[in-house]
């Protein structure tokens, strides 16, 4: 008996009176007993499985898009990678694509029965309607933006690292391009977070002046999508203050082979697509030899910095995957110092130090990081995510610097070299250190995501091991009675440290949180988080919640809204003293964010314009100070303060040329602390010593504006050729002496002011009117450029030399920046075959 036949006898069955009812159940049953025991065997062969990736038309890995096939129940979305996959899928099904942005793809498959079947969907942007990320982004926070990650190559930069690109967003700053350290809204280098494939990185602690550091943990060429967020992140995210950096390395759509060669850096980098999965692998080097000579110290610089990097992506099965990454970023600096000259002060009234140095200072470090994660699809609305990794960071700082230095007033002012000047001061300094760190840092975490109708829930629990072993031996001497040799003279020790520290720390995590659409137009994610440390045996739970809404109106309009607690654990550096002691009762650092915002599309100046905006407030309830001493953070972790951080980001970005992104921005910040029971003593105009409490101080990283533009253009009679400028201008910073006291930074680093531009030559570009036979064969993509760094040849300060003169008066002597350079560099992609 066939199946339509037993279906027409149920019919019949259905016009049965009500007293029949049990008597029809019971036939139900043994009616279909047989079908269900005699036809498992045809089901199976109807029925297959389907998986693949989804892109935009860029090459974006899309997550949050749904699949369903149609008139059934059988739906599921892609993860953050961009995947997706469905179990019993009928043969000849049609299958719908959407995502809020995108247009909807329908499409008839006649799929296999006796293997998985890859299908790999593009996705085109719907410019009738919002094509925002986080609106539908059940992977991303609800305050991030996106990153192109080929917006890297393009622009000049100096330090070939991606976190130095970070330094170009709304809210972020930075005042050394020698350094991938930035400030986002008012917090330090230590208050963000660094994600590669829900790894978090960790990165050397004694990394000083960014003349010691090399290469980013971050290698933009492998990077498939990247997210950034300056606050208001959502609960599956760590437990720091500031910001986020999320990067995905992800399946290639093919082989691609990619190299770079400059006068700065090289790289090269594999893309392999395999049968049940992809390898990926990296190479880069810098040296900084160039850049480092052109500063106001003369002598001989040596550095080398390198980074190697693969990713190993395996399926398994068709349910169970494994990923393994590795990741070794090294670097050594020699520096063997000559002399010095450094003129400051204004043109009438010149200030100039003369200094000769005998011996060497030199730095180097290791990190070896790994990650083995297991992905797990128990069904088309349940994952699993099990992520293990560990991290090994060595770094080993030595000096022995002798100095002896003159200090002179010129006479009459004036820049010329001859005018000797007045005497102010002379004497000996000796600056030495024998530092090592080593940290082991062991994680493991378990994650679930679990799709339930329109809500996307998703929880994890995490243990974090940290062994922090520390060696701190350094000493800075000054002799301002002569010139003289550390065993005569008067000699005045400062900055004298001798200590051991071995630290043991064991942190347990958890969160949960669920992402949902409270009305078509209306999503809200809310989520907690919960920490534990065996230092500070502190439990601390983080509630955080934001909201998206799309009010529908013709131009495209998003508007968002952010609360949430931040809870910092110490780490290693913020339990550490001034003096290189442990603090036992060092606490977390906790703050109380709120952050509004709104994306507004709209036609103008003959393109797309969007327009971002956000404002902010941070409660800082409970912080450690700091201060900043050449790039250094050095906490004063025995005090505790108070304070806050508001401000605003604005920024409007378009493509006035095709497929050329322009950016300008400003952001408007202040951010004070008041640290608690602080004083020092002072004499009023009597002579009478008086206690003073100095209440709210302005922070390390308090700077009013940063405004910045990142322009991109191209000739009109010839696309090829393209013209990328970036220009930054950062307001003061304030400063002071080296030394616990914080009421001291009174002081302030000028304006840090940067232009550099490059310009590109794409050999390979299609609308090319003359491209070589062999370039079109050969290669994908081939593109010169040359680069002017530091345009306008400012001269930005760094930090400062503090001396004082033979009446008592201190100066601060600036260390200035890189000046004017050029670069020239070569990118090749081939095709592959």
């Amino acid at each position: 008996m066939n199946v339509k036949k037993k279906q027409r006898q149920l019919l019949i069955f259905h016009s049965i009176k009500p007293n029949f009812r049990y008597f029809v159940v019971l036939l139900r049953f043994f009616l279909f007993l047989p079908l269900l025991l005699f036809s498992n065997k045809i089901i199976a062969q109807d029925l297959t499985v389907i998986k693949g990736v989804i892109t935009s038309e860029k090459g974006e890995l899309l997550s949050g898009v749904t699949i369903q096939v149609k008139d059934t129940r059988l739906i599921t979305q892609t993860n953050r990678e961009g995947e997706y996959l469905l179990n019993k899928v009928p043969l000849n099904a049609t299958l719908i694509f959407s995502r809020l942005g995108y247009k909807d793809l329908s499409l008839d498959f006649g799929l296999l029965s006796d293997k998985d079947n890859i299908q790999n969907i593009i996705l085109i942007t719907d410019i009738q309607s919002l094509d925002e990320v986080h609106i539908t982004e059940r992977f991303n926070s609800s305050n991030s933006i996106s990153i192109e990650a080929a917006k890297f190559s393009s622009f000049p930069q100096t330090s070939g690292s991606f976190e130095s690109f970070i330094k170009n967003l709304p809210g972020v700053s930075g005042n050394n391009e020698l350094s991938s350290q930035y400030s986002v809204r008012g917090g330090n280098f230590d208050e963000n977070l660094i994600y590669l494939n829900d790894v978090e990185i960790f990165r050397p602690m004694l990394i000083r002046s960014g003349q010691q550091e090399g290469l980013g943990f971050i290698n933009p060429d492998l990077a498939s999508s990247i997210f950034f967020s300056a606050g208001g992140f959502e609960a599956r995210y760590g437990d720091k203050l500031s910001s986020i950096l999320d990067v995905r390395y992800s399946k290639p759509d093919s082989l691609s082979l990619e190299a770079q060669a400059g006068f700065l850096s090289s790289s090269a980098t594999l893309k392999l697509p395999l049968k049940n999965g992809f390898f990926l692998a990296g190479i880069r080097n810098k040296k900084n030899q160039s850049f480092l000579g052109r500063q106001n110290i003369e002598g001989e610089y040596h550095s080398g910095f390198s980074d190697y990097q693969f990713l190993l992506r395996q399926n398994i099965s068709s349910k169970l995957n494994l990923s393994l990454f590795g990741l070794y970023n090294g670097g050594e600096v020699k520096i063997s110092p000559d002399k010095r000259i450094t003129e400051f002060g204004t043109s009438d009234d010149v200030l100039r130090l003369f200094v000769n140095y005998e011996g060497e200072e030199s730095s180097n470090y290791n990190a070896l990081n790994s990650a083995l994660t297991f992905s797990y699809n128990a069904s088309n609305s349940l994952n699993f995510k099990w992520i293990n990794s560990i991290a090994s960071i060595n770094v080993e700082e030595q000096a022995d610097l002798l100095g002896w230095y003159s200090f002179n007033e010129k006479e009459g002012g004036g820049l010329n070299p001859s005018n000797g000047g007045s005497l102010l001061g002379m004497g000996s300094n000796q600056t030495f250190s024998n530092n090592y760190l080593k940290s082991l840092i062991y994680n493991t975490e378990l994650r679930m995501y679990k799709q339930v109708k329109s809500s996307f829930f998703e929880m994890g629990v995490r243990f974090q091991s940290d062994r922090i072993d520390d060696r701190i031996d350094e000493y800075t001497a000054v002799d301002t009675s002569g010139y003289a040799f550390p065993d005569q003279g008067n000699w005045m020790y400062s900055g004298l440290i001798d200590q051991q520290n071995l630290v043991k720390i064991r942190r347990f995590s958890g969160f949960v949180q669920n992402t949902f659409s409270l009305r078509p137009n209306l999503m809200m994610a809310a989520g907690v988080r919960l920490n534990y440390n065996t230092y500070s045996k502190e439990n601390m739970i983080s509630p955080r919640v934001s909201l998206m809404y799309n009010p529908g109106h013709r131009d495209h309009l998003l508007i968002r809204f952010s609360a949430g607690t931040y809870n910092q654990a110490p780490f290693y550096r913020e339990i550490k003293n001034y003096n290189g002691s442990l603090n036992a009762a060092a606490r977390s650092q906790r703050s109380f964010q709120l952050i509004t915002g709104t994306d507004y599309k709209f036609n103008g100046l003959g393109t797309r314009l969007k327009f971002s905006s956000e404002v902010y407030y941070k409660i800082l309830s409970r912080i450690t100070p700091y201060k900043i001493e050449d790039l250094k953070i050095r906490y004063l972790s025995d005090k505790m303060s108070k304070g806050y951080a508001a401000g605003a980001d604005l920024s409007i970005s378009g493509n006035f040329a095709k497929d050329l992104e322009s950016t300008f921005r400003i952001s408007v910040m202040k951010t004070e602390e008041d640290i608690k029971d602080d004083f020092y003593l002072s004499k009023d105009a009597q002579g009478n010593q008086i206690t003073i409490r100095p209440g709210y101080l302005k922070r390390p990283t308090d700077q009013l504006f940063n405004i910045g533009m990142m322009f991109q253009d191209r000739l009109i009679q010839n696309p090829t050729y393209k013209v990328h400028l970036n220009l930054i201008y950062s307001s003061s910073l304030p400063v002071g002496p080296p030394g616990p006291d914080r009421h001291t930074d009174q002081f302030k680093i000028p304006a840090y002011k940067r232009a550099d531009i490059g310009f590109s030559k794409d050999l390979a570009d299609p609308e090319g009117k003359r491209s070589s036979v062999f370039i079109k064969k050969y290669f994908q993509a081939l593109s010169l450029h040359a680069e002017l760094f530091n345009l306008l040849n400012f001269k930005n300060t760094t930090s400062y030399l503090w001396l004082n003169d033979k009446m008592a008066n201190q100066y601060a002597v600036p260390n200035y920046l890189t000046s004017r350079m050029f670069n020239f560099r070569v990118i090749a992609k081939l095709k592959s075959r």
